[in-house]
């Protein structure tokens, strides 16, 4: 099995403590971070689509993602000298009045493995925040705001409609237990991903 399959395979089944070396050997072996990234990027893809069908659930997600980060951080350096991994920074944060954290942590370990430069406001961040954060930050190309109560959906509409009267290009992607896709759409919304699963092949079609 070549070095990346390795790799794929480590972070597929969340073998977070070999996965640092494995990638290391792959870069010695020859291979390319980007194409190890990229390998990697698939892995998740892999996970979340079985996440999605409902074959793993959230602690498998998150133990696959864990494994990601720690082959990424290997990566880094390596990829700093050249820019052209990141797909824009994206700015997430779950919406005013609502404290729910897993989902978004879920999406923000997913959108970064995708390959955007994640900006985490938290949770019960005001619609305004949102806004602060994208004139504050280099080159965002994406806001994602999450809402897991339907008491905080008017939350997740003002932040919708803020964001977009202050920045009527900037794309928005939302989501959450309580959202539809008519939903999000009613809002202004430009997507909305069912899952944390999902949510990175929409992003990456939303900027696309």
């Amino acid at each position: 099995m070549s070095k990346i399959a390795e790799v794929k395979v480590l972070v597929e089944t969340g073998k977070s403590k070999k996965v640092a070396a494995a990638v290391q050997e792959a870069l010695d072996a020859g291979d390319k971070a980007q194409d190890i990234l990229d390998a990697m990027i698939a892995s998740m893809g892999v996970v979340g689509d079985k996440f999605s069908s409902g074959e793993i659930f959230v602690p498998e997600m998150l133990i696959a993602a864990k494994a990601m980060s720690k082959g990424v951080e290997v990566l880094k350096p390596v990829m700093a000298g050249d820019g052209s991994s990141s797909l824009g920074t994206c700015i997430m944060g779950t919406v005013a009045g609502d404290l729910h954290d897993i989902g978004k942590n879920l999406v923000v370990m997913m959108l970064e493995s995708a390959g955007f430069d994640m900006v985490d406001l938290g949770v019960d961040v005001p619609a305004d925040k949102f806004v602060a954060a994208v004139k504050e930050n280099d080159n965002v190309v994406l806001v994602a705001c999450s809402g897991l109560l339907t008491t905080t959906m008017p939350a997740l509409k003002e932040a919708v409609q803020t964001i977009k009267s202050a920045y009527p290009e900037m794309k928005v992607i939302v989501g959450g237990a309580p959202v539809t896709p008519e939903y999000a759409a009613e809002i202004g919304a430009d997507g909305y991903a069912p899952d944390a699963g999902s949510s990175a092949a929409k992003a990456k079609e939303l900027i696309g």
